[in-house]
């Protein structure tokens, strides 16, 4: 059935066109009795908007399990899709990792702060989401250090970023992308308390 949503609804009032968004998505699986799919998004917007913690809110409403990758911080260009066994200190990629660790095969994957994925690497640390973003040739996606095609078909993609003029024209057509506002003066007294609250 559908998840419990009216507390995110107060939580995160800046992103209420968003959650409007996913409620109606996981209605219409319910109604069809399809599995749970949810269109990838983008979520714009400046710095301490809310909208890492607002993906980690719609993992934990889910509760597929999460996946998280800062692109800020990556250090490697094939941390998406693995390095081939061949290379030195090789591993699986990220997507790999989260499915076969993970005891779902739709989690939420997270790329936090996709607007500062850096080109110079040896891989195009993005190049891996042209397949995974289409459902079609996500089906049989194929880590290079595992080299085994895995369905990620279902992996649910939750994207963060300030600017959206350094991400690809192709992945922002594979997106929803919903800019998101700063909340006004008595929203974000509200999200200060509830925080407080967690915190303590």
């Amino acid at each position: 059935g559908l998840p419990a949503m009216a507390h995110l609804y107060e939580e995160l009032p800046n992103f209420h066109a968003v959650l409007d968004d996913v409620r109606r998505q996981i209605a219409l699986c319910e109604d069809s009795g399809d599995a749970l799919e949810i269109t990838p998004m983008l979520l714009l917007g400046p710095p301490g908007v809310g909208k890492t913690h607002f993906a980690r809110e719609v993992a934990q409403l889910l509760g597929t399990g999460m996946g998280f990758i800062s692109m800020s911080a990556l250090t490697a260009g094939w941390v998406l899709s693995g390095a081939s066994s061949q290379w030195k200190g090789a591993r699986p990629g990220k997507v790999f990792e989260t499915l076969v660790d993970g005891q779902y095969a739709n989690p939420v994957m997270v790329v936090d702060e996709i607007d500062k994925a850096r080109g110079e690497h040896a891989y195009d640390p993005l190049g891996a989401l042209y397949s995974l973003l289409e459902h079609d040739t996500a089906h049989s996606f194929t880590d290079e250090f595992a080299e085994v095609p895995i369905d990620a078909s279902q992996v649910i993609w939750v994207a963060t970023a300030n600017d959206e003029r350094s991400i690809p024209e192709p992945i922002l057509n594979r997106m929803n992308v919903y800019e998101v506002q700063m909340p006004d003066l008595e929203a974000a007294r509200a999200i200060a308390r509830r925080l407080y609250q967690s915190i303590r």
